[in-house]
């Protein structure tokens, strides 16, 4: 459940509304799968997703509740300059200028994605609300569970993030990050040596001037992600679509998508979504939420 509000902060509501329809049952799901410990929560019963958000030099706590044809946003300021960044953030994070009948007439005819995009219409291709924490979050869930993957980002934050306000903390920035010693890092964490390494060289190259913003130019933020060490195709693809908005990003590597599609192989993977330029995000999630969420 979602911690109440600060009575000593102002609360302000924003009606957000999106094209219907909008399969939100299958995106809280995603929410509280992933959800990381101190930053975030989700309420399935009342449809809501809380967490922390940093906006320039703000820690709001926002609540989205979802509604059959708009979001409605709480948030505990009543800042006109902040609220206005926080909505653009959340309509990116959210996918809400999606219209699905885009969606619904490229895959309907499709033997595979047809039945999938019947059962969830308006499934949507969450983004994120921070560029920098949606990349060190990746980089803690590679290769392991998700349920492990949110062990490493709550001890992250409960060590190096700042506490805020209803008991949430926000996510570490990457100059405080990147002051953590290797040794310090993985002992507090748990992680292997190399993806200690990673973490710290993602953290060193956003204080360095990397961005991850739909605003940004994707194939050059892509190449430095590739530079990084530990940082692979499906780690940029993955982060190609959640913090650039690239809808057609694909990470064709992943174990999941393959056993989804029933092929053995990367290449195969990718000859099989040829047919769905330029919307292989949206099949990706209908095939991912179809594998993780039956």
């Amino acid at each position: 459940m979602s911690e109440p509000a600060d009575p000593a902060r102002p609360t302000t509501s924003r009606i957000l509304p999106f094209t219907p329809p909008y399969a939100h049952d299958s995106l809280l799901a995603a929410f509280a799968a992933h959800a990381t410990p101190g930053l975030e929560v989700t309420d399935p019963g009342t449809r809501s997703h809380t967490r922390i958000i940093a906006i320039g030099g703000s820690a709001v706590v926002a609540t989205v509740t979802f509604h059959d044809d708009h979001v409605l946003l709480t948030a505990d300021t009543d800042d006109p300059a902040t609220l206005d960044r926080l909505v653009g953030r959340c309509r990116r994070w959210l996918d809400l200028d999606h219209d699905p009948a885009v969606i619904q007439r490229a895959f309907a005819p499709d033997p595979r994605l047809g039945p999938l995009v019947q059962a969830r219409p308006g499934l949507r291709v969450p983004g994120s609300v921070d560029g920098f924490e949606q990349a060190i979050l990746t980089v803690l869930g590679q290769q392991v569970s998700v349920a492990a993957g949110r062990t490493f980002g709550g001890r992250l934050v409960a060590a190096w993030g700042q506490e805020a306000q209803q008991g949430f903390t926000l996510f570490p920035t990457p100059e405080r990050l990147a002051g953590v010693s290797a040794a310090e890092l993985q002992r507090t964490v748990g992680l292997t040596n190399a993806r200690t390494r990673t973490v710290l060289a993602m953290s060193e190259a956003f204080v360095g001037g990397l961005a991850l913003a739909p605003d940004v130019d994707a194939q050059h933020a892509r190449a430095r992600l590739l530079a990084l060490p530990g940082v692979g195709p499906w780690t940029a693809d993955y982060l190609a679509l959640r913090t650039l908005g690239d809808r057609d990003a694909y990470p064709a590597g992943d174990l999941v998508l393959q056993r989804a599609l029933n092929v053995p192989s990367a290449r195969q993977a990718l000859a099989v979504a040829e047919a769905w330029r330029p919307w292989r995000s949206y099949a990706l999630f209908h095939l991912w939420t179809s594998a993780a969420y039956v």
